[in-house]
């Protein structure tokens, strides 16, 4: 689902050149929940921008579902960002003047989904990430964990076969960061998304298939863990069923 392919990416700040990814290569398998954990200024980030097009590698390749990023123009590559990938980020990046319902309605109406949108399937996924009371409320109204569920229903309202995750739990407090790690698992097992989650936390990253430690631009050492691990915090005490 996911090839990198001998990734780096160099910055520049005039004659200076500040290697912040290099030459990582590694795959993803389609349904596989994967971490990349390292210390800030590791590279984490940067390889996340990569593998989801919003930055040019320096060289090598980054292919998802077949398709080289290289290949394609700007416009090819917005298109495929907004149909197969769903993108979930720390500061949850909500439009503050929107509803709970209009930030997840936005999302599809963006991506060129030529279906209308799927109210059964809104429906089964606010229930999954129990929001279904807080559909008609604004950001401002809603809680740290709240508005994260908000943004994994709009990164999975358009059915994408990949969800990255930059730092998901990076500004909840424990519960909610149990919650919402959760809640990626389970959307990788019971809706079949391919998860690829950037974080520092070794404890958040345990959920994962497998994690790929990063330090300075490189993967240091890959670990596979054992399947469908949840965090300390019992899921079902606050994630009902389907």
């Amino acid at each position: 689902m996911i090839q990198a392919e001998n990734l780096t990416k160099v910055y520049r700040s005039g004659r200076i050149e500040v290697p912040a990814v290099r030459g990582v290569s590694f795959s993803v398998k389609r349904g596989e929940f994967i971490a990349i954990v390292g210390p800030s200024g590791s590279g984490k980030s940067t390889l996340f921008y990569l593998l989801g097009g919003l930055t040019r590698a320096t060289t090598g390749r980054v292919i998802i579902d077949g398709v080289d990023f290289a290949t394609l123009n700007d416009a090819e590559r917005t298109r495929l960002r907004k149909q197969r990938i769903g993108f979930v980020f720390q500061r949850f990046n909500l439009l503050p003047t929107l509803t709970a319902m209009g930030n997840i309605e936005i999302a599809h109406d963006i991506s060129g989904q030529k279906k209308p949108l799927d109210h059964a399937y809104l429906d089964s996924l606010s229930e999954l990430l129990s929001i279904r009371g807080r559909l008609d409320h604004r950001p401002s109204e809603l809680s740290g964990g709240e508005q994260q569920r908000v943004a994994i229903a709009r990164a999975l309202i358009t059915r994408p076969a990949i969800v990255l995750a930059d730092e998901p739990t990076g500004n909840l407090d424990t519960k909610n960061s149990d919650a919402v790690l959760a809640m990626l698992r389970r959307s990788n097992k019971e809706l079949g998304q391919t998860v690829l989650m950037i974080t520092h936390n070794l404890e958040a990253a345990a959920i994962a298939d497998r994690i790929l430690q990063v330090r300075d631009g490189e993967i240091v050492s890959t670990v596979s863990t054992p399947h469908a691990v949840f965090p300390t915090a019992t899921p079902s005490a606050y994630i009902p069923d389907l």
